[in-house]
């Protein structure tokens, strides 16, 4: 009996340490590093969630890459979530202007505005789920999209 005892407790002490080692480690790179997320809606099709509402696609978020503003025209980016109509937006230095793919069907700079560098969140850049969509993504700017020139430049 007392045998047994000493196996749970030592057992017990083993996954403790284990456990208050491993959690804060984890948390850190879900926070700091990358993580995955569910990509939901049809704000990003045809780039993301081609299927509708049949599928959604998993995506790994690197947070790395905007902690250091590594980000360019065409990224898809994930933001901290937050009435801008204007045809003709001067972006301040400092803030990015996002836009979805699906342009009837997104939440994005067309109606908040632009977009504080600080509330970047993550960039996504690989397809992780489901499996038949497994892929790098890419940066891509339609030819329509291209930014307007200011005479201030």
């Amino acid at each position: 009996m007392a045998q047994s005892q000493g196996w749970v407790k030592r057992y017990f002490k083993a996954f403790c340490k284990g456990f208050f080692v491993a959690v804060p480690v984890a948390v850190t790179f879900l926070d700091r590093v990358a993580c995955v997320a569910r990509v939901e809606g049809a704000s990003m099709q045809p780039s993301l969630n081609p299927g509708g509402s049949q599928s959604s696609d998993v995506v790994l978020l690197n947070h790395w890459k905007v902690r250091n503003f590594e980000v360019q025209r065409g990224d898809i980016v994930s933001l901290v979530t937050m009435g801008h109509k204007n045809r003709y937006v001067k972006v301040p230095r400092g803030h990015i202007w996002v836009e979805g793919d699906h342009h009837g069907h997104s939440f994005d700079s067309n109606s908040f505005g632009p977009v504080s560098l600080g509330l970047l969140h993550a960039h996504a850049t690989h397809i992780l789920w489901p499996p038949e969509r497994w892929q790098k993504l890419e940066s891509v700017l339609p030819p329509e999209r291209l930014p307007v020139q200011s005479k201030e430049a």
